[in-house]
C-alpha cells in the first residue's frame, strides 16, 4: 500500500502546520545554507520561529565542526543560535559512548579535531588523529603497536584515512570487547555545481568489511540523534516539525521517531524521489516519504508574518 502524498506547503496548510508544533529540527547544509551562502529568507524564518514560541534545533550528520564551530558558523551567516540547540554527529557521538556506552577507556579515532575536541570535553581520550603512514613489512602489519587502554573505534569523517588507518582499526575491533561506533552513513557529500565527494559511509564501510563487525552508528537517520535532543529540552514528538533536504536521513529520521517531516528542494533529495518511494512496495521506502514539502524554507515566511 503506497504511503499518502506529500502535500505542498502553503497558505493556511503552512500556518496549521506551525500551529501543531512546539519544536522545529532543522538539517544546515541544502537546508538554510547551502556550501557558505545563507539560502535566503532562512535566518528570518529561524528568528520568527524563535519570536513566535518555538524551539529551534540545528541536526547535521556533519563530524566535522563542534558545536561551538557551528554557532561562529551560523552567526557568520545572519543566524542567531546558541551551542546547546546544536547537534552535529560530532557531539552526539561523544555522547552516545558516555551516556549510553558508559565508556571507561580510551578511544581509536578515526575522524576529525572536531570530534577530539566534543571527546576530551566529556573526559574522554581519543588517539589516532592525523596522518598513520604505512610501516615495515606487510607480514608486521597485523602486529602494528596497539593501546591496551582503547575501548573503542569511532569512525568519522577522515580526510586522513588510510590503509593503516584501517588496518589499525580493524586489529583493536579483534578484540571483541572494544566497542565499534560510526558518526553517520552518508556514503556521498554533494558539493554545490552538482559535483560530490566520499562521504562517511565509505569510510565506515571499509571498516566494518575488514573487522567483520557492524558498527552502531548514531546520526540520522538512527534514533539516537532524535533522542540527543530530546532527552535535553523534554520533547514530544508529536508536535516536532523535521526540516531536511534528504529523504534518506532527514525524513527517515522523522518517519523513525515519530515526527511531522518537511522536505525543502534547496538540496539533495526531489519531490520526484519522494513520490517514487511513495509508490514503492517497500515499506522502507515509504518511510522516506514527506508529509510536506516547499522549494525553500523561505515559503514559510507568509505563514509566520501573517
Amino acid at each position: 500500500m503506497a504511503a499518502s502524498k506529500c502535500v505542498r506547503l502553503s497558505g493556511q496548510v503552512a500556518k496549521e502546520l506551525l500551529d501543531s508544533v512546539d519544536s522545529v529540527l532543522f538539517d544546515c547544509d541544502g537546508v538554510i545554507w547551502r556550501g557558505d551562502q545563507a539560502v535566503p529568507g532562512a535566518p528570518q524564518v529561524i528568528q520568527l520561529l524563535k519570536k513566535h514560541g518555538k524551539k529551534v534545533f540545528f541536526v547535521t550528520n556533519n563530524s566535522s565542526k563542534t558545536r561551538r564551530m557551528y554557532v561562529e558558523k551560523m552567526s557568520t551567516l545572519g543566524f542567531s543560535a546558541a551551542e546547546d540547540e546544536v547537534f552535529g554527529t560530532a557531539y552526539c557521538s561523544a555522547m552516545y559512548l558516555k551516556n549510553v556506552c558508559k565508556l571507561q577507556g580510551k578511544v581509536y579515532l578515526i575522524g576529525s579535531n572536531a570530534m577530539k575536541q566534543e571527546l576530551e570535553a566529556i573526559g574522554v581520550q581519543p588517539i589516532g588523529m592525523g596522518p598513520d603512514h604505512v610501516f615495515g613489512k606487510q607480514t608486521d602489519w597485523a602486529n602494528v603497536p596497539l593501546d591496551p587502554e582503547v575501548r573503542a573505534v569511532l569512525v568519522g569523517f577522515d580526510e586522513h584515512f588510510s590503509y593503516m588507518k584501517l588496518n589499525r582499526a580493524m586489529q583493536y575491533l579483534s578484540r571483541t570487547d572494544c566497542l565499534f561506533v560510526g558518526t553517520n552513513r552518508d556514503t556521498r557529500l554533494p558539493l554545490e555545481g552538482g559535483t560530490a565527494v566520499p562521504g562517511t559511509g565509505c569510510l565506515l564501510q571499509a571498516v566494518e568489511t575488514a573487522a567483520q563487525r557492524q558498527a552502531a552508528t548514531v546520526g540520522k537517520p538512527n534514533h539516537f540523534m532524535f533522542d540527543c535532543v530530546a532527552s535535553n529540552f523534554g520533547l514530544e514528538p508529536g508536535r516536532c516539525l523535521m526540516v531536511g533536504d534528504r529523504l534518506d536521513t532527514d525524513i527517515m529520521l522523522g518517519s523513525n521517531c515519530g515526527l511531522k517531516t518537511l522536505l525543502t528542494l534547496t538540496g539533495v533529495s526531489t519531490v520526484a524521489d519522494a513520490e517514487a518511494n511513495r509508490q514503492s512496495d517497500c515499506t522502507e521506502r515509504q518511510r522516506m516519504v514527506p508529509d510536506y514539502y516547499v522549494e525553500t524554507i523561505a515559503d514559510l515566511l507568509p505563514a509566520l508574518q501573517g
